[in-house]
């Protein structure tokens, strides 16, 4: 029975299609094949919730799979194509995380067309395919190569750029930084060069060059005054001020800060921003300021900061106010109460059986469950992430034997018990490098396990609110926000057996 057409929204694309067809826009000699590219897109788009419909997405998959098969010459390789469709197939692959089959593809072009323009993306894709494989070191010679050899494009820029990062998750920051540094120089005008000096600042400041880092961030504020980013780079020096326990010039910097303006692509906001104050003025020993900025901060259920400005007051406050404490508390605990329906606790027997056996809190799974998929188990990401859980397939495969898979396919993730046991043996994994800091679980599981320890290490502290004033993707950030106000909600409604309390 044939699949029903996919019904998508034109609002969200992934990176991989966009980028390839301004290759193809650059290009006058392939321009013409553009619209191939803009018909696979649609593949990729998703809805108000970002997620895929399973059937539209999978069978472009499929059919392209059965393509490659049926082309091999006797000797195995791939048939013969146009470097456009070369391109085009290895996107889908891409999109699909299906890296080893997307770099048969650029293989191809590196070795059939070496001359052409499609050497530039096809460089830049393949090293990004072992970057999102997490294997830097492979992807270094693709990055080095694009940025030297196609400077005046897009792909170059980014090559360099992401050479950098590369360098950056493996520990090299000087090499980094130098990366960075060059970008500012060639592109003074390039697509990333804002979060480039925010790049050096942290690359300085993981490297132990803190004087480095202050001047860098003295230099971003200047040259882009009134944006997220001189807001964002005075936040590092709050964050930096923080780790290093100068409580006196985090009290400064958190005050200069409230009067920065928070434009979109900011990393803090306002509750933030003033917890980390209140945090940094009973660290010096303020306690009385300390505590009427804990209580200025508004408690809810979607609160992230009014909750832990709830518990610093529990902690500190004389007795005559802990009626005002408790009157926050009860207010959470009727809002719960109120909003039940938006924490179902579905898929129980599941759950319990996948949770007990590895020691993690079933009301945990589920507040992340109910921030990747909403408990729909038919959906699919632009990422390629599938099922309750949004499991990707490269990272559903290292834990599937674990779990109990063995040969494990891509569609097997859209059912609720692979997924959640599955699922439930990543999150283990993840409780074991982070214990007892949930926010560092749900940063792993939504940006990488390597950047939360890279967040975690920069942070030297055990308090879960200066961990996740590090997080340093603004989507995961907000994930990690919103995955802790679920499990604020989930535990307030029902017991470690997902029974109603």
């Amino acid at each position: 029975m044939a699949s029903k057409p996919p019904t998508l929204s034109d609002k969200i694309q992934t990176k991989t299609i966009q980028m390839q067809v301004k290759f193809l826009k650059r290009n006058r000699s392939v321009i013409f094949v553009a619209v191939l590219f803009i018909a696979v897109s649609f593949f990729f788009r998703g809805d108000s919730v970002n997620v895929l419909a399973q059937s539209g997405n999978e069978s472009v998959l499929v059919r392209t799979r059965e393509a490659d098969r049926k082309g091999r010459t006797n000797d195995g390789k791939l048939e013969t194509l146009t470097p456009t469709e070369h391109l085009r197939r290895a996107a889908i692959y891409m999109s699909n995380r299906a890296f080893a089959e997307a770099r048969e593809h650029y293989q191809a072009i590196f070795d059939r067309y070496p001359n052409d323009a499609a050497v530039g993306p096809a460089l830049f894709f393949t090293g990004r395919s072992y970057f999102q494989s997490h294997r830097y070191q492979e992807a270094l010679p693709y990055y080095e190569r694009v940025s030297r050899e196609f400077k005046d494009t897009i792909d170059g820029r980014e090559g360099l750029s992401q050479w950098g990062t590369a360098l950056l998750r493996m520990g090299k920051f000087n090499e980094a930084v130098e990366r960075y540094k060059e970008y500012v120089s060639l592109y003074p005008n390039g697509e990333k060069i804002e979060a480039v000096h925010l790049n050096i600042i942290d690359t300085l400041r993981e490297g132990g060059r803190l004087k480095d880092a202050i001047a860098w961030i003295e230099i971003a504020r200047q040259k882009f005054p009134n944006t997220a980013t001189a807001t964002n780079a005075v936040f590092a020096r709050l964050r930096l001020d923080i780790t290093q326990k100068d409580w006196t010039q985090a009290v400064k910097t958190a005050e200069q800060l409230r009067t920065m303006p928070m434009p979109a692509k900011t990393m803090t906001d306002r509750k933030e921003i003033d917890f980390l104050r209140g945090y940094a003025l009973e660290k010096s020993g303020r306690k009385t300021e300390a505590i009427e900025v804990y209580f200025s901060i508004p408690d809810g259920l979607g609160t992230y900061h009014g909750g832990l400005a709830t518990e610093r007051l529990l902690a500190i406050v004389d007795e005559t106010r802990l009626p005002q404490v408790a009157e926050r508390i009860n207010r959470v605990k009727t809002e719960a109460l109120r909003s039940i329906g938006q924490y179902p606790a579905p898929y129980r027997d599941e759950l319990l059986r996948a949770t007990t056996k590895r020691k993690i809190d079933p009301r945990l799974v589920l507040s992340l469950m109910k921030q990747e998929s909403s408990f729909r188990a038919h959906v699919k990401s632009p990422a390629a992430a599938r099922g309750l859980l949004q499991l990707t397939i490269d990272t559903a495969s290292k834990y599937s034997a674990q779990a109990g898979y063995k040969n494990l396919r891509d569609d097997d993730l859209y059912r609720p018990e692979t997924s959640i046991t599955i699922g439930s043996e990543y999150i283990a994994a993840l409780q074991k490098l982070f214990p007892n800091t949930p926010e560092a679980v749900a940063a792993s599981y939504n940006g990488g396990e390597d950047n939360a320890a890279r967040w975690l290490k920069r942070a030297k502290s055990d308090e879960p609110f200066i961990f996740t004033a590090e997080v340093g993707f603004d989507e995961t950030k907000d994930y990690v926000f919103k995955v802790m106000s679920n499990y604020r909600a989930y535990r307030l409604l029902y017991s470690a057996d997902l029974k109603r309390i």
